[in-house]
């Protein structure tokens, strides 16, 4: 069983460089229009990125003229956005994503990427409470939540898939923990003669629960998105994006 802390020793290189590759471009751009859009971000805003992986909406967020703030964990993915980011506004911070800065000084703040549901419900606590901290009143708030209960539990079915981008295959298996309340999804990677075995957790919690957090650290206006398109959400659909403004 992996430890609650598993995404300390799970981005390293191989994971962190499949994703990179496994993740088109438009994409990137479709989630940044739609960020920009549900917003209403206007030109040069202060926007933070967190967890910001390997800076793919980062800089996306950059090259449209926005000062950004990514922050991660993984000492290998903020290396690489580093430098990707010549000439670009941004700074990128190697950090837990509950030490964000809490001066209120952001425009938005942006949780893309599935990294919502990293955390046990403590530490949830602590990164909305963080969140709440660092965008000013008024500012937005985008969250991609694709562990949400109304999205998992329909249906949910566990079958091995095999995923391929270049020289880097990943089998995947997943397995829901009941007393938990977690997905338990197991990879292996391999490339060449290398291989790594890793396992990551996705805690599931309901809409509500989710709302509750945020709602509780000064987030209101909220509405649900099944996806960047702007399609609602509904029981069964694969991914939530969730949207907020921050109050006085």
């Amino acid at each position: 069983m992996p430890p609650p802390t598993w995404y300390v020793d799970f981005f390293t290189e191989l994971p962190n460089e499949f994703w990179r590759r496994a993740v088109p471009p438009e994409v990137t751009v479709e989630e940044i229009d739609f960020v920009e859009q549900r917003l209403g971000l206007a030109p040069r805003s202060a926007v933070l990125d967190v967890p910001c992986g390997s800076g793919r909406h980062s800089l996306e967020l950059a090259r449209r003229g926005h000062r950004v703030t990514g922050v991660d964990l993984s000492a290998e993915a903020i290396g690489h956005a580093r430098r990707a980011a010549a000439g670009l506004d941004v700074e990128f911070v190697h950090a837990d994503m509950r030490e964000i800065p809490r001066h209120g000084g952001f425009d938005a703040a942006v949780c893309l990427g599935n990294s919502f549901g990293y955390l046990e419900l403590d530490g949830l606590r602590e990164f909305a409470a963080a969140l709440g901290g660092a965008v000013r009143p008024g500012g937005g708030l985008v969250v991609d939540f694709a562990s949400a209960a109304e999205s998992i539990l329909p249906g949910y079915r566990a079958e091995p898939r095999t995923m391929t981008t270049g020289d880097i295959t990943v089998l995947a298996t997943g397995e829901y923990d009941v007393p938990g309340s977690r997905v338990l999804s197991r990879y292996r990677f391999t490339r060449g003669g290398e291989e790594l075995d890793v396992t990551a957790i996705h805690h599931v919690y309901t809409v509500a629960q989710v709302v509750d957090l945020l709602s509780g650290n000064g987030f209101t206006d909220v509405e649900l998105f099944g996806g960047p398109g702007g399609e609602p959400y509904g029981v069964g659909a694969g991914r939530l994006l969730l949207t907020a403004r921050r109050t006085g």
